[in-house]
């Protein structure tokens, strides 16, 4: 099936072909430094697309259970460590967006009694992640020396800090959501935060290199405005959900750098 998040008509013909009893929204311009040169397309995909999905379940008629992937980037300049309660502070057209995606999910929930949840989830990573996401970036780049000549990493803010964890448990906590009577909205993170350093320290030792021999500090990389840190309360979802994170961040580095 296709459709997009930009055309109500397609998302009412999936949802009359299909009538689901699931709907996960995860579709969006995720990348938070390409929103700040594509804001208009990324607010309309990522917030007006929330809602036309939204509205388009509603007017279907369809008894089913939807889930707002909501973001740790809507809480931007807030003080660490963020929970359910931390007011959202976000910090670029992304994480705008990703507000009123969620506040119109609340929205949704409290007028229509929609079973309507929203996952706040933190950085989740893996061998999947796109590849100009920083993660990847950093693990692609370790495997180069067996097929190249002298190479260079460039890389933005390394003392930024984010909780980072793995991508395949934060969709069961997805999961998770939907089998619950009542609807809700969860932080889901780790715990831990982590700067982009050691992500890359971590990175190159698996491969026996130092990183300072190859990673140069680009300033195109920079945020015009940083997200300085990110880490989780999750503590809701432990006791709600039964669910915390299994994998950890070195080995989440391990499987992404044994991946590429």
């Amino acid at each position: 099936h296709f459709a997009d998040l930009g055309d109500s008509c397609s998302l009412m013909k999936i949802l009359n072909e299909v009538k689901p009893d699931e709907v996960y929204n995860l579709g969006a311009q995720s990348h938070v430094k390409v929103s700040f040169d594509v804001p208009e397309y990324t607010s309309d995909v990522v917030a007006l697309g929330s809602l036309r999905l939204l509205e388009a379940i509603r007017h279907a008629g369809i008894d089913c259970r939807y889930y707002q992937a909501s973001s740790s980037e809507m809480f931007g300049s807030a003080a660490p460590a963020q929970s359910e309660l931390t007011p959202f502070q976000p910090r670029s057209p992304y994480a705008c967006a990703k507000v009123y995606g969620h506040n119109i999910t609340v929205n949704y929930r409290e007028s229509y009694g929609m079973h309507a949840s929203s996952g706040i989830l933190f950085n989740h990573e893996s061998p999947r992640r796109g590849e100009t996401f920083v993660t990847r970036k950093i693990t692609r780049a370790v495997a180069r020396p067996k097929r190249g000549p002298k190479w260079t990493l460039r890389l933005g803010n390394l003392d930024a800090k984010r909780d980072w964890g793995y991508a395949p448990d934060y969709v069961e906590a997805m999961w998770r959501m939907l089998q619950q009577d009542s609807p809700g909205d969860y932080v889901i993170g780790t715990g831990e935060s982590h700067t982009v350093r050691q992500f890359v320290e971590r990175a190159f030792e698996l491969v026996n290199l130092d990183w300072r021999d190859y990673v140069a500090i680009d300033p195109r990389y920079f945020r015009p405005a940083e997200v300085d840190h990110l880490e989780a309360d999750a503590s809701k979802a432990r006791r709600a959900l039964g669910w915390t994170a299994k994998v950890t961040f070195p080995e989440l580095v391990r499987l992404m750098v044994a991946a590429d």
